[in-house]
Order: C-alpha cells, then structure tokens, then sequence
C-alpha cells in the first residue's frame, strides 16, 4: 500500500490546485512519490484538457515586452474572462512575451508544460495564440503600448518608425490601439479585396439612383473612405483629425516601417 500522509494530500493539493480526492489517488497511483504524483496529475488533467479542445477560446490577455531595442508581443487564449484575469494567467503571458523577445516567436511553445498546467489547474482550454517580435535596425525607434483591462492586457501595440522621436512613435502606438487599422498603407490591401469593395460601393451607388457620369467621382470617394477605416497612414490623427497620420509622421522627419496589433477577441 503506498505510504503517504494527509500533509502529503494537502501538500499536492497546493502545489497543483487539484481536489483531494484527485490528489489522493496521485499518490496511490505513484507509491507516494509527490513529482511522480504531479506528473501523473499532468498527464491525467492533459487527457481531460483534450476534451476541452473544441471549446472556442475567445478570452484571454495579451502582453507586450521591449528589450532595448527588440519587442516580443504574445496572446494567450482561454476561455473565460475570469481565468484570463487570474495572476498565474497574467504572470505566464508576460513570461511568454519577454521570452519572445528574446529568443523570437516560436519561443513560446518553450513553456507549453506550464500551458498544459494551466489547463490543468484552471480547467478551460488555454493555448497560445498571436506572438509578434519586432526589432529596431540603426536610426529606427521602437515603441509599445498595452491597453490594460482589470489586471491583464487586452490590447497591444508594437510601432517601429525610421527617424523620429520615442514620443512621436508612443503617440502612433496609442493611435493604433485606439483606431485598430488593418494596413498600414493602401498598397497592402490585397487586390481582391479592393475589386470586390468597389465593385460593391458601385452596385450600391447606381441603387441608390446616381447619375451614371457622377458615378466615378462618387466610387472613387466612397473608397477613399474605405480605405481611411483600414490603412494607418491615411487615418484622422485622434488627437488632431486635421491632419492625418501620414502627414504626422511626416512632420516629425519619419516614417512608419511597421506595426503590430493584437486584440483580445479580435
């Protein structure tokens, strides 16, 4: 018969989060042995995890982490706002996010035995999603910016600009956050897209009983429309919608090489 005590139970019960009975038969399953324990725990709550794979995971936190001059962004999926708010939840996407950094995006399946855990001890379906690193070359700058929502990260920027100021490329991180553009320029929308767009625009201005001459000049500006919503450059600046943020950047001697958005749920 293995031999362990009640400690032993209570003991395995803090270290992993499980339920007595379920820390009880761990140590009968292992003659005692608390690692053997864990890792039978591990490989039973991995079992009951797979059950969980087909539950949709649109919860979770996001972090973003700057060292020196390189950025590591990461998202970690669950499925409830209440586990994505937990600070073991929290503490392993920052973890996530300056490993990232450090060593690039796939680095983040380094930790997949504390995910497992965590799907263990907190019984949804975790798993690692968006990751993004982003390093700044010589007379680049590199900002970040994380939205924060009840203790955990919903929404994360990374912004890198050739020339320019720390400060200019903060504020385009914060623009970015506010605005959540999909392009950064016009010329990155795919061509399939724009055709169809506009093919729509067209469809609904003839509906709508346009004068077939004014049709063009009236396409052309419903479009231009469009792709202020989606392409970065060509947006209303949020602090000043006169200007727009190619035209900040501009004035601030830069110019926007590239940026990265993750948001929670999106």
């Amino acid at each position: 018969m293995a031999s362990f005590t009640a400690k032993d139970v209570q003991a395995l019960r803090q270290s992993t989060g499980v339920g007595m009975l379920d820390a009880k038969r761990a140590l009968e399953e292992s003659d005692g042995d608390m690692e053997a324990a864990k890792q039978w725990l591990r490989v039973q709550g991995l079992a009951g995890a797979a059950k969980r794979d087909d539950r949709e995971a649109s919860e979770g936190a996001v972090a973003v982490v700057r060292q020196d001059a390189v950025a590591g962004l990461v998202e970690l999926r669950c499925e409830t706002d209440f586990v994505a708010k937990a600070a073991e939840f929290v503490a392993l996407t920052d973890e996530l996010a300056a490993l990232v950094a450090a060593k690039g995006p796939e680095a983040a399946t380094d930790r997949q035995g504390e995910i497992d855990n965590l799907r263990t001890t907190l019984k949804e379906n975790i798993s690692v999603g968006r990751t993004a690193r982003v390093e700044a070359a010589d007379g680049q700058v590199l900002e970040t910016y994380l939205h924060q929502q009840a203790g955990r990260g919903v929404n994360a920027v990374i912004v890198l600009l050739q020339g320019g100021t720390a400060e200019l490329a903060h504020d385009v991180a914060v623009h970015v956050a506010f605005t959540k553009p999909t392009y950064l320029r016009r010329e990155d929308v795919p061509e399939a897209d724009v055709a169809a767009e506009r093919a729509t625009v067209e469809e609904i201005s003839r509906n709508e009983g346009k004068p077939e001459a004014a049709l063009p000049k009236i396409v052309e500006g419903r479009m231009t429309g469009w792709f202020k919503e989606r392409c970065l450059l060509e947006q209303a600046y949020v602090r000043d919608e006169k200007r727009t943020i190619g035209d900040l950047v501009a004035a601030g001697s830069a110019e926007v090489v590239e940026f990265v958005q993750v948001v929670v749920g999106s």
